[in-house]
């Protein structure tokens, strides 16, 4: 996308945008810039300042007296320039991502049965092959690659050890597909069921288990203690 001008009346932009444009164009990297330059470049606009921290976010350096001792409180260096945030498609793709609230992260829990997605595993279950360790869930926004190529972002529930491993790894749809090249009818007929129900078909005394472990370790003696007297 060509660099539009920065105090061009025709540009449908915002003061970040406009102040990206003029740090670049008016300022130019390595120099300094005063509150009062920024005030007389954008009158009328009460946070300006404001919207040129903003840009920190999409990679832009500006140093204040904090960073740079040899600025006076007036006085900010334009450092580096980052993201061309003029851009509306480098915009969305570098903007920094929302914090999932405790609402959805709950919701995407439950949906994946409070299992790792990747391995299978339980929140609070040991790892077979190392049970000292047991698994922390957490939910993470991951890109999902489907058949005609296009990317969409979902929740995931991940144990901190698969998350670890795939890092940001898209997660492909076609790799869902290959992965039961190898499984017989009987199992085929199993995956069909476990996706019509929309969630995997866990045993009772898998949910019974999965129950348990969701039990801080404290209080699981009291539960074990009642059990046994049910036999």
């Amino acid at each position: 996308m060509e660099q539009p001008t920065w105090n061009d009346p025709e540009l449908a932009a915002g003061t970040m945008v406009r102040g990206a444009l003029w740090l670049i164009q008016v300022v130019g990297e390595g120099n300094t810039f005063t509150k009062s330059q920024l005030r007389d470049a954008f009158p009328g606009v009460s946070q300006a300042d404001r919207r040129i921290r903003d840009l920190r976010d999409y990679g832009w350096v500006v140093y204040s007296n904090t960073e740079d001792a040899t600025l006076t409180a007036e006085d900010q260096r334009f450092v580096k320039a980052g993201v061309p945030v003029w851009d509306s498609k480098a915009r969305r793709e570098a903007a920094p991502k929302k914090a999932i609230s405790s609402k959805d992260r709950q919701a995407a829990l439950a949906r994946d049965g409070y299992m790792c997605t990747v391995c299978g595993i339980s929140g609070a279950e040991p790892y077979p092959d190392d049970m000292v360790t047991t698994a922390v869930l957490a939910v993470s926004r991951r890109t999902v690659v489907g058949l005609g190529g296009h990317e969409t972002v979902v929740l995931v529930t991940e144990c901190k050890r698969c998350r670890a491993g795939h890092g940001d790894a898209a997660i492909d749809v076609t790799d869902g597909i290959a992965a039961t090249a190898d499984l017989g009818a009987g199992e085929l007929r199993r995956l069909l069921r476990w996706m019509e129900r929309g969630r995997r078909g866990a045993t009772a005394l898998d949910r019974a288990w999965s129950a348990y472990l969701r039990v801080p370790p404290e209080q699981r003696v009291e539960i074990t203690e009642r059990i046994r007297k049910m036999q």
